[in-house]
């Protein structure tokens, strides 16, 4: 018996300024397409069960075109596999944060998909001999959490679960999803289980045999490119979903062909270049990536950058690289300083740059607010107030 395993979706993600022709936001339209392209090729996998485990919409209020979109596309998923069970949980951004506010995730009942929101639930599929539990993000995060073992005498037991393995995620956890709820691996070790499907952290990984995350369908946090470098450490190739055999224990990844590319350019080791070279450089580096970089999300760390080569770069060339690409992420650093505390050694301590960067990062924001353009402009501010203060202004 075949299960697809999506996860993240995250529908109605926005990010970076650039609008499609008929108005959208450019990444949320990307996610959209992703969604559908996954779709899609669950249809044609033809699986007898299919699971979402968390995160469907980006926020607990979608807008109406991302509700819109997702139900067409969940009612075209039925309608081409009218025998199959598709099950949804909860995961945090899906999860309302006072109780009066409802959940949107409830009108896709309406389609005959099964829905669990704040409670543990468990569903039998008795054409199927299946047993599904369920454990959306709330059900993870009351004092007393559901057992997480195995019930009933189905031949097929799956849990469905929305959660932060504990000691997977990196100790820089900057570019990490948060807010999940801590899981205990060793909750997941039931020899019962004929599969996990864990939801939350955004690249597809093996937790241990039968146990897995199918990671998000697109880049979808505020920052992609320490995503981008988990990827390439674990050998991901990118984005997708999981394609499980219950019976054999065999996972097929399905990855999806990519709107556009996120790159991540040589880094330039900028100490002691004058600002004249270090144009050249980013010249250089942006002029031999292949097929150019209309259109996609580019990121350039300098590091070791003077103060006052900051002031003096081409700025009119770096306008220039940013409005052909979608988004072009000029990383300026600037030198490492070192100082003392106490008896200890001398060792490197974050500029107030990379400081600010990560505060902005973190803080919550209203769900109209753009995290880039916030973070930037912040970043911004400072830069001139430091000019400001280099020439007494």
């Amino acid at each position: 018996m075949l299960l697809a395993h999506l996860a993240d979706t995250h529908l109605g993600f926005r990010q970076y300024h650039r609008q499609t022709s008929s108005g959208i936001n450019q990444r949320e339209a990307d996610v959209s397409r992703a969604f559908r392209q996954a779709v899609s090729g669950v249809i044609e996998k033809r699986p007898e069960v299919v699971v979402i485990a968390g995160d469907l919409f980006h926020s607990v209020r979608p807008t109406n075109q991302a509700i819109v979109f997702c139900f067409r596309e969940l009612q075209r998923l039925r309608e081409a596999l009218p025998k199959t069970r598709i099950v949804v949980i909860a995961g945090n951004h899906d999860t309302p944060r006072a109780t009066e506010t409802g959940s949107i995730l409830k009108l896709f009942a309406e389609l005959g998909v099964v829905v669990a929101m704040d409670q543990a639930d468990r569903v039998v599929v008795p054409e199927f001999d299946l047993a599904l539990t369920l454990l959306p993000h709330q059900a993870l995060v009351v004092a007393e959490r559901p057992d997480l073992r195995p019930e009933g005498p189905e031949t097929y037991q799956v849990l469905v679960v929305h959660g932060e393995v504990d000691g997977l995620f990196p100790l820089d956890r900057w570019w990490a999803e948060p807010g999940g709820a801590v899981i205990d691996p060793s909750d997941l070790a039931s020899d019962r289980w004929n599969y996990v499907a864990l939801g939350h952290y955004h690249v597809m990984r093996e937790i241990r045999p039968r146990v897995w995350y199918s990671g998000a369908l697109e880049y979808v946090t505020p920052n992609p490119w320490g995503e981008l470098i988990e990827e390439r450490k674990t050998g991901v190739r990118g984005k997708g979903w999981l394609l499980v055999d219950l019976d054999t224990g065999k996972v097929e990844r399905q990855y999806l062909k990519a709107e556009r590319r996120l790159l991540d350019l040589p880094a330039i080791e900028a100490q002691g270049l004058a600002a004249a070279e270090l144009n050249e450089l980013i010249k250089d580096r942006v002029a031999k990536v292949r097929g150019g970089i209309a259109d996609q999300m580019v990121r350039l760390v300098a590091e070791n950058v003077a103060r006052h080569v900051i002031r003096e770069l081409d700025h009119a060339a770096i306008r220039a690289f940013k409005a052909t690409a979608l988004h072009f992420h000029l990383d300026l650093r600037r030198a490492t300083q070192h100082r003392s505390i106490g008896v200890g050694a001398p060792g490197p301590r974050q500029t107030l740059t990379d400081v600010l960067r990560g505060f902005l990062g973190r803080r919550p924001l209203p769900e109209r607010v753009a995290r880039d353009r916030f973070v930037d402009r912040g970043i911004s501010l400072l830069e001139a107030a430091s000019a400001d203060e280099e020439g007494g202004g």
